[in-house]
């Protein structure tokens, strides 16, 4: 009878290797240069469905029909643009890890500054605040002091 920790291991490292043989999809492309086009287009739309992963590393349902669809727009001769419009029209600006600087992404592009600068400002407000309170000490806290550092 077997061992119930070799159980137990050999259980681990088959659950280990299921990602390995997840399949991998492989669109044929007439060149080079619409490979290269289809790879950095996969890697820079996210997956709706993963949230912050783009579709090449996403093993998702609609991910994997994502990448069939930009398969097919670059077949067809589609520019990046063309393929990223069709994308924005059907997912909206939230599929483009960089989105479009345009009046509903302007919190996205500009937001984090804006609250940059307000952390700034209170930093600097409480330090300048913090340093505006400088007293003399005391001839007892003076005493004290030389106490401590005498010792």
């Amino acid at each position: 009878m077997l061992n119930l920790r070799v159980v137990m291991l050999l259980l681990a490292l088959l659950w280990i290797n299921l990602p390995a043989s997840a399949s991998i999809d492989a669109y044929p492309f007439p060149n080079d240069a619409m490979r290269h086009r289809y790879a950095s287009l996969i890697a820079e739309l996210r997956c709706p469905q993963c949230l912050n992963t783009n579709i090449a590393g996403s093993d998702s349902m609609i991910a994997q029909d994502l990448r069939r669809e930009v398969h097919r727009l670059v077949l067809e001769g589609q520019s990046d643009d063309q393929v990223r419009e069709f994308m924005v029209a059907r997912y909206g600006d939230f599929i483009l890890y960089k989105p479009q600087l345009k009046a509903g992404t302007l919190v996205l592009w500009f937001g984090p500054l804006v609250f940059l600068l307000i952390a700034l400002g209170v930093v600097y407000r409480l330090l300048r605040r913090r340093g505006m309170k400088v007293t003399a000490l005391t001839d007892q806290d003076q005493a004290r002091l030389k106490q401590l550092l005498t010792k």
